[in-house]
């Protein structure tokens, strides 16, 4: 069935869809109405509820998808009032929770760069562990919403391990606004099957206790997620 079939809002029709990637196949489908102008800006949405029937789903699919659209500027959530169109391209930049896609990508290199360094010189048995069960089962991870939690667990976990507190408490401050960030470059630049890739390439340093291998692969996987913002925002 042709997501792309144009509507307009308060106008659903039935249109159900296959679950192995629904929030992405959602958002696609609102993204093209809202720049295609078939929803114009200011207009307010259909609830979760009305959502969720029209495209088969459940509401935390709904939810996951407009994320997206708020994420990349072209929709604002508004509490009690419900979800409004403010633009028919996407943004400058995205907004990620309280901080924002150039914020991250900032930031990012100089925290957890080094953490991932001290983390294959210091990480304890235990934390091995927990990492090489994070890798291994975001690799067969099939619903996009827990792969993102793996994800934002997978950070968290070597900065914890890096054995340096003020790294731990970085990461943990802005774990939620990595998770949104995991969420829509998946949906957006379908990252997910290269991160997994980069995922293993900085276990298995770490896993060898080589700092300098640990530091290049954390390095390019963060430039590799920056590129592929890039490719969001300059698209």
């Amino acid at each position: 069935m042709n997501l792309s079939d144009s509507r307009t809002a308060g106008q659903p029709v039935s249109r159900p869809l296959a679950r192995l990637s629904a929030a992405e196949a959602v958002f696609n489908a609102i993204r093209e109405d809202i720049e295609s102008g078939v929803i114009p800006v200011g207009s307010k949405l259909s609830s979760e509820a009305t959502l969720s029937q029209e495209y088969g789903v459940s509401r935390s699919v709904i939810r996951e998808a407009l994320r997206s659209c708020t994420a990349l500027g072209l929709t604002v959530t508004r509490t009690g009032k419900g979800t409004f169109v403010v633009a028919s391209k996407v943004a400058n930049d995205l907004t990620l929770g309280q901080y924002s896609a150039r914020d991250l990508t900032e930031a990012r290199p100089h925290i957890e760069v080094p953490a991932a360094g001290l983390a294959a010189e210091r990480r304890t048995p235990e934390e091995l562990d927990i990492l090489r069960g994070i890798v291994a089962a975001m690799a067969t991870e099939a619903d996009p919403e827990s792969w993102v939690t793996l994800d934002s667990t997978f950070h968290a976990t070597i900065a914890r391990a890096s054995g340096n507190k003020v790294f731990a408490s970085v990461v943990a401050d802005i774990r939620d606004a990595l998770a949104h960030q995991s969420e829509t470059l998946n949906m957006v630049a379908d990252r997910q099957h290269a991160s997994d890739i980069e995922h293993q390439q900085i276990l298995a340093a770490i896993e060898a206790g080589s700092a300098e291998n640990a530091r290049a692969a954390m390095a390019h996987h963060l430039e590799a997620v920056g590129v592929a913002l890039d490719s969001i925002l300059n698209n």
